[in-house]
């Protein structure tokens, strides 16, 4: 069993591999996809990834990208410049370290937003208008992810 699943996961790193790399340089990918395949569950232990919250997730990320990048653009724009930045601090609820990770880094992709920190659950995120809905949109991305990333007991003994 232990074959398949490291199998299934080469696959995966293979089809990231072949979309990032256009389909070339398979003699240092192979190698690369087979030790990130091994390495996996030492560095994400005790990780399932949830195909519903994934393709739940993906739109999302996608839309919110388009929504950051045009706010961004609109802002740098205007003539009167409209920010009001600051740095939040924002504690988490998730307790998977994948799941922290991975909103820290999603949470650049949100409009007017930028993680600058991040020490246990507490996400420090420089924002360009403190006086936005940020919070919302913070707790928002946080059920995504944990709706994404799932972390439990039964996980670690799979």
């Amino acid at each position: 069993m232990k074959v398949a699943r490291l199998l299934v996961r080469a696959s995966g790193f293979a089809a990231l591999w072949a979309i990032l790399g256009g389909g070339e340089g398979w003699s240092i990918g192979v190698p690369v996809i087979f030790i990130a395949a091994a390495a996996a569950p030492v560095v994400a232990p005790a990780s399932r990834w949830s195909l519903a919250g994934l393709a739940r997730f993906v739109p999302y990320f996608f839309w919110n990208s388009l929504r950051g990048g045009v706010d961004v653009a609109a802002r740098a724009l205007h003539p009167g410049l409209p920010i009001d930045p600051a740095v939040l601090r924002y504690e988490m609820r998730l307790e998977s370290s994948v799941a922290r990770v991975l909103m820290a880094n999603t949470v650049t992709l949100l409009p007017g937003t930028l993680s600058a920190d991040l020490q246990g659950n507490v996400l420090s995120v420089h924002v360009l208008n403190v006086s936005g809905a940020v919070t919302d949109m913070l707790e928002t991305l946080e059920r995504r992810v944990g709706d994404l990333v799932r972390h439990d007991a039964e996980a670690r003994t799979r």
